[in-house]
């Protein structure tokens, strides 16, 4: 069979990437399926970090931000631990970007507070000068759609089993909706409000202060959200 493949290179190639495939099948594999898991006590997103991350989307923001911080020097000097393939285990779709006419955002909550978040969108150059971010002003005025985050939170839990309302995780009131039925979002809501509550009261815009106490919260409160979960505290709580 030896002698076969050494007079006919053709097979022999096709031998030797057969062989090679499989070697390296059975080495990558395994590794992949481990790091693929979500990391020791990654929690997923709650209802308002889901609406955040919404409008993030929405907004276009993976853009000019990546979320992805490579294990280089450089990189970690300026925004952090590296990142790790289980922390994007919750992640539907990826925001990894593809490329940085703003900094990468993976660790931002570890950089930044509500507050430093409130001034940047209003205006950016009141924090980063010469900054040529466009200012989100919309933002402050258009009320946040928490039927839709809430129904994208029941889908991860439903059909991708991601950990909702299990003792000691994030809870999103799901327990207790019924299909269709808008009437049980009330356990739901107050979940979102009571978040929303954290960081409208940690926020500098009054008119976001007396939209709140209108019972209204708007997109610029759950984008917050968001940012300040993407840390390596809050997605990395073991690290």
């Amino acid at each position: 069979m030896f002698n076969f493949l050494e007079r006919n290179p053709f097979f022999f190639t096709l031998a030797f990437f057969a062989v090679f495939s499989i070697a390296g099948l059975v080495e990558i594999l395994p590794g992949f399926a481990k790091t693929a898991r979500p990391i020791e006590g990654l929690q997923p997103y709650s209802l308002l970090e889901t609406a955040g991350r919404q409008v993030y989307i929405a907004e276009g923001c993976y853009n000019c931000h990546s979320q992805l911080v490579r294990p280089f020097k450089a990189e970690t000097d300026r925004y952090g631990a590296f990142s790790l393939s289980g922390e994007y285990a919750y992640d539907r779709p990826f925001l990894w970007g593809s490329k940085r006419t703003g900094p990468d955002l993976h660790r931002i909550g570890d950089r930044s507070s509500t507050d430093w978040h409130d001034g940047h969108m209003w205006e950016p150059t009141s924090r980063v000068a010469g900054s040529i971010m466009p200012a989100y002003k919309h933002l402050y005025t258009k009320d946040v759609d928490f039927e839709t985050a809430f129904a994208e939170a029941y889908t991860q839990k439903v059909v991708f089993n991601v950990p909702y309302d299990v003792e000691g995780g994030v809870q999103i009131g799901a327990d207790e909706y019924v299909k269709g039925d808008v009437n049980t979002l009330a356990k739901a809501r107050e979940l979102f409000m009571q978040e929303a509550k954290v960081v409208v009261d940690e926020m500098v815009n009054q008119d976001v202060k007396a939209a709140f106490e209108r019972g209204e919260v708007k997109e610029i409160v759950a984008l917050i959200a968001y940012m300040n979960s993407l840390s390596q505290k809050r997605r990395s709580p073991l690290e």
